[in-house]
Protein backbone atom coordinates (compact mmCIF):
# COMPACT_ATOMS: atom_id res chain seq x y z
CA UNK A 1 0.00 0.00 0.00
CA UNK A 2 1.13 3.27 -0.54
CA UNK A 3 1.85 5.75 2.15
CA UNK A 4 1.15 9.35 1.15
CA UNK A 5 0.78 11.01 4.28
CA UNK A 6 4.65 11.51 4.86
CA UNK A 7 5.01 15.31 6.58
CA UNK A 8 2.85 15.70 9.43
CA UNK A 9 2.99 19.23 11.10
CA UNK A 10 2.10 20.58 14.60
CA UNK A 11 3.04 24.13 16.04
CA UNK A 12 3.93 24.37 19.62
CA UNK A 13 2.38 26.21 22.16
CA UNK A 14 -1.56 26.06 23.09
CA UNK A 15 -2.65 25.55 19.45
CA UNK A 16 -2.09 23.15 16.43
CA UNK A 17 -2.39 23.96 12.97
CA UNK A 18 -4.14 22.29 10.58
CA UNK A 19 -2.06 18.30 10.05
CA UNK A 20 -0.61 19.26 6.49
CA UNK A 21 0.13 16.36 3.71
CA UNK A 22 2.58 16.35 1.23
CA UNK A 23 2.43 14.03 -1.58
CA UNK A 24 5.70 13.06 -3.33
CA UNK A 25 4.40 12.49 -6.49
CA UNK A 26 6.91 10.63 -8.13
CA UNK A 27 6.60 7.99 -5.63
CA UNK A 28 2.77 7.90 -6.50
CA UNK A 29 3.06 7.61 -10.22
CA UNK A 30 5.63 5.35 -9.51
CA UNK A 31 3.14 2.92 -7.89
CA UNK A 32 0.52 3.43 -9.96
CA UNK A 33 2.66 2.66 -12.67
CA UNK A 34 3.99 -0.96 -11.21
CA UNK A 35 0.37 -1.65 -10.19
CA UNK A 36 -1.09 -1.47 -13.61
CA UNK A 37 1.45 -3.34 -15.09
CA UNK A 38 1.45 -6.09 -12.22
CA UNK A 39 -2.48 -6.37 -12.57
CA UNK A 40 -1.84 -6.75 -16.99
CA UNK A 41 0.40 -9.48 -16.07
CA UNK A 42 -2.01 -11.04 -13.83
CA UNK A 43 -5.05 -10.41 -15.11
CA UNK A 44 -4.86 -8.61 -18.61
CA UNK A 45 -6.95 -6.45 -20.22
CA UNK A 46 -10.17 -7.71 -18.81
CA UNK A 47 -10.15 -6.58 -15.35
CA UNK A 48 -7.64 -3.74 -16.20
CA UNK A 49 -9.60 -0.31 -15.26
CA UNK A 50 -9.26 2.82 -12.76
CA UNK A 51 -10.86 1.04 -9.76
CA UNK A 52 -9.01 -2.34 -9.50
CA UNK A 53 -5.28 -0.22 -10.54
CA UNK A 54 -6.11 2.26 -7.99
CA UNK A 55 -6.69 -0.48 -5.44
CA UNK A 56 -3.55 -2.41 -5.92
CA UNK A 57 -1.63 0.72 -5.75
CA UNK A 58 -3.25 1.61 -2.49
CA UNK A 59 -4.28 5.24 -3.52
CA UNK A 60 -7.40 7.04 -4.72
CA UNK A 61 -8.61 7.09 -8.14
CA UNK A 62 -8.39 10.20 -8.45
CA UNK A 63 -5.22 10.43 -8.61
CA UNK A 64 -4.79 8.39 -11.69
CA UNK A 65 -6.80 10.87 -13.70
CA UNK A 66 -4.38 13.65 -12.34
CA UNK A 67 -1.28 12.14 -13.23
CA UNK A 68 -2.04 9.51 -16.27
CA UNK A 69 -4.98 11.81 -17.73
CA UNK A 70 -7.45 7.81 -17.26
CA UNK A 71 -6.88 4.51 -18.50
CA UNK A 72 -5.62 5.59 -22.09
CA UNK A 73 -2.63 7.90 -20.64
CA UNK A 74 -1.95 5.01 -18.05
CA UNK A 75 -1.43 2.93 -21.33
CA UNK A 76 0.63 4.96 -23.01
CA UNK A 77 2.67 5.51 -19.87
CA UNK A 78 2.88 1.55 -20.35
CA UNK A 79 3.95 1.39 -23.59
CA UNK A 80 6.70 4.29 -22.92
CA UNK A 81 8.17 2.02 -19.74
CA UNK A 82 8.44 -0.67 -22.10
CA UNK A 83 11.18 1.61 -24.03
CA UNK A 84 13.14 1.35 -20.78
CA UNK A 85 12.50 -2.28 -20.06
CA UNK A 86 14.88 -3.36 -23.35
CA UNK A 87 17.25 -0.87 -22.52
CA UNK A 88 17.10 -2.24 -19.24
CA UNK A 89 17.09 -5.87 -20.49
CA UNK A 90 18.79 -5.95 -23.89
CA UNK A 91 22.08 -3.74 -22.98
CA UNK A 92 23.90 -1.83 -25.45
CA UNK A 93 26.97 -3.01 -24.57
CA UNK A 94 28.91 -6.17 -26.04
CA UNK A 95 29.05 -7.93 -22.46
CA UNK A 96 32.88 -8.61 -23.21
CA UNK A 97 31.67 -10.14 -26.81
CA UNK A 98 33.50 -8.37 -29.73
CA UNK A 99 31.00 -7.75 -32.45
CA UNK A 100 32.73 -7.96 -35.36
CA UNK A 101 30.28 -9.27 -38.03
CA UNK A 102 26.38 -8.70 -37.98
CA UNK A 103 26.29 -12.52 -36.85
CA UNK A 104 27.75 -11.43 -33.64
CA UNK A 105 24.97 -8.80 -33.39
CA UNK A 106 22.29 -11.37 -33.78
CA UNK A 107 23.49 -13.92 -31.72
CA UNK A 108 23.95 -11.24 -28.77
CA UNK A 109 20.36 -10.25 -29.62
CA UNK A 110 18.74 -13.42 -29.98
CA UNK A 111 20.35 -15.01 -26.77
CA UNK A 112 19.31 -11.76 -24.33
CA UNK A 113 16.23 -11.73 -26.20
CA UNK A 114 15.60 -14.98 -25.01
CA UNK A 115 16.62 -14.50 -21.40
CA UNK A 116 14.41 -11.19 -21.40
CA UNK A 117 11.30 -12.66 -21.99
CA UNK A 118 11.57 -15.96 -20.23
CA UNK A 119 12.02 -13.89 -16.67
CA UNK A 120 8.91 -11.02 -17.46
CA UNK A 121 5.56 -12.18 -17.19
CA UNK A 122 3.84 -8.70 -18.74
CA UNK A 123 6.40 -8.79 -22.25
CA UNK A 124 4.72 -12.79 -22.01
CA UNK A 125 1.20 -11.44 -21.34
CA UNK A 126 1.88 -8.37 -24.52
CA UNK A 127 3.29 -11.37 -26.96
CA UNK A 128 0.16 -13.37 -26.13
CA UNK A 129 -2.19 -10.61 -26.99
CA UNK A 130 -0.30 -9.38 -29.90
CA UNK A 131 -1.59 -12.94 -31.79
CA UNK A 132 -4.83 -13.14 -29.64
CA UNK A 133 -6.55 -9.80 -29.58
CA UNK A 134 -6.59 -6.41 -32.15
CA UNK A 135 -7.49 -3.64 -30.00
CA UNK A 136 -6.14 -0.43 -29.75
CA UNK A 137 -4.13 -1.16 -26.47
CA UNK A 138 -2.80 -4.00 -27.45
CA UNK A 139 -1.24 -2.22 -30.86
CA UNK A 140 0.27 0.44 -28.57
CA UNK A 141 1.79 -1.56 -26.30
CA UNK A 142 3.08 -3.34 -29.17
CA UNK A 143 4.61 -0.49 -31.32
CA UNK A 144 6.22 0.49 -28.38
CA UNK A 145 7.84 -2.82 -27.92
CA UNK A 146 8.90 -3.15 -31.20
CA UNK A 147 9.96 0.62 -32.05
CA UNK A 148 12.59 -0.16 -29.08
CA UNK A 149 14.21 -3.09 -30.39
CA UNK A 150 14.24 -1.48 -33.68
CA UNK A 151 15.98 1.05 -32.03
CA UNK A 152 18.24 -1.00 -30.41
CA UNK A 153 19.42 -2.96 -33.41
CA UNK A 154 19.62 0.25 -35.36
CA UNK A 155 22.48 1.77 -32.22
CA UNK A 156 23.98 -1.31 -32.04
CA UNK A 157 24.72 -2.67 -35.85
CA UNK A 158 26.86 0.96 -36.28
CA UNK A 159 28.82 -0.63 -39.49
CA UNK A 160 27.68 -4.23 -39.34
CA UNK A 161 25.94 -5.37 -42.27
CA UNK A 162 24.64 -8.80 -43.36
CA UNK A 163 26.03 -10.72 -46.10
CA UNK A 164 25.05 -10.07 -49.54
CA UNK A 165 22.16 -11.76 -50.82
CA UNK A 166 20.18 -12.19 -47.21
CA UNK A 167 17.05 -10.60 -46.89
CA UNK A 168 18.16 -9.41 -43.00
CA UNK A 169 14.34 -7.87 -41.92
CA UNK A 170 13.06 -11.05 -42.99
CA UNK A 171 15.46 -13.57 -41.04
CA UNK A 172 15.37 -11.53 -38.21
CA UNK A 173 11.62 -11.60 -38.25
CA UNK A 174 11.41 -15.32 -38.07
CA UNK A 175 14.26 -15.70 -35.48
CA UNK A 176 12.65 -13.12 -33.05
CA UNK A 177 8.95 -15.11 -33.99
CA UNK A 178 10.83 -18.27 -33.39
CA UNK A 179 12.18 -17.22 -29.44
CA UNK A 180 8.86 -15.57 -28.83
CA UNK A 181 6.93 -18.78 -29.61
CA UNK A 182 9.41 -21.15 -27.80
CA UNK A 183 8.79 -18.59 -24.64
CA UNK A 184 5.14 -18.62 -24.66
CA UNK A 185 5.01 -22.14 -25.57
CA UNK A 186 7.19 -23.05 -21.83
CA UNK A 187 5.06 -21.13 -19.98
CA UNK A 188 1.77 -22.36 -21.76
CA UNK A 189 2.90 -26.37 -21.41
CA UNK A 190 6.70 -26.15 -20.77
CA UNK A 191 7.59 -27.55 -23.84
CA UNK A 192 7.67 -26.96 -27.69
CA UNK A 193 7.07 -29.25 -30.69
CA UNK A 194 8.43 -31.88 -28.70
CA UNK A 195 11.23 -29.97 -26.81
CA UNK A 196 11.36 -29.79 -23.05
CA UNK A 197 11.95 -26.42 -22.24
CA UNK A 198 11.52 -26.83 -17.83
CA UNK A 199 14.84 -26.88 -16.66
CA UNK A 200 18.11 -24.80 -17.51
CA UNK A 201 19.47 -27.80 -19.12
CA UNK A 202 17.11 -27.67 -21.68
CA UNK A 203 17.01 -23.74 -22.36
CA UNK A 204 20.82 -24.68 -22.72
CA UNK A 205 19.97 -26.58 -25.66
CA UNK A 206 17.09 -24.14 -27.72
CA UNK A 207 20.30 -21.14 -27.06
CA UNK A 208 22.36 -23.31 -28.85
CA UNK A 209 20.08 -24.63 -31.62
CA UNK A 210 19.22 -20.75 -31.90
CA UNK A 211 22.72 -19.72 -32.05
CA UNK A 212 23.63 -22.24 -34.41
CA UNK A 213 20.16 -20.91 -36.73
CA UNK A 214 21.57 -17.77 -36.78
CA UNK A 215 25.46 -18.46 -37.29
CA UNK A 216 24.08 -20.63 -40.25
CA UNK A 217 22.34 -17.62 -41.76
CA UNK A 218 25.06 -14.41 -40.80
CA UNK A 219 28.26 -17.09 -40.47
Amino acid sequence: MLNEAVNLENSPGTGERPERRVRDRGATERAILVAAKGLLAEEGFQNFGINAVARRAGCDKQLIYRYYGGLDGLVEAIGTDLGTWVKDRIPEDAGGMFLLTYGDLMERLSLLLLDALRNDPLMRRILAWEISENTEQVRRLSEARSKALALWLERMRGSLAPPKGVDAAAVNAVVIAAIQHLVLAAAAGGQCAGLSLKTPKDWEKAATALKRIVRGVYG
